[in-house]
């Protein structure tokens, strides 16, 4: 799979309230299948477990068998590529700009606009 596919797997499995839900839980620990059922009673087992199919795709979680019991583990992995390649790069650029902001209202220069915006 591509960095590309997995980076829109990553995005898809992140885009569903449930699943970042379902990871919420599994911060504390791993997890039976069942054990996530019983927490989300307004879900059927087989929607849980379709998403827990999504996550499992994305890498965010892994699948461990136990006898008859299925354990979800979280693998936060993805979650710090993903703040490293996306998020850490475009918080930096933000903060300095609000910073060389602030540095202009405290030197009371007035801001001047970005040449390569329009207006």
């Amino acid at each position: 799979m591509s960095t590309e596919d997995q980076d829109d797997a990553l995005f898809k499995a992140l885009g569903h309230r449930v699943r970042r839900q379902l990871l919420d839980r599994l911060k504390a620990g791993p997890q039976t299948t069942g054990g996530l059922c019983e927490a989300m009673p307004q879900l059927d087992r087989c929607t849980v477990m379709q998403h827990l199919r999504v996550l499992e795709a994305a890498g965010l979680v892994v699948v461990e068998r136990r006898g008859r019991e299925r354990w979800n583990h979280l693998d936060a992995l993805p979650i710090q590529a993903l703040q490293d390649r996306w998020i850490g790069p475009y918080a930096a650029h933000a903060a300095a700009m609000l910073a060389g902001l602030k540095r202009a209202a405290e030197d009371g220069q007035p801001q001047h606009r970005d040449k390569a915006l329009p207006g």
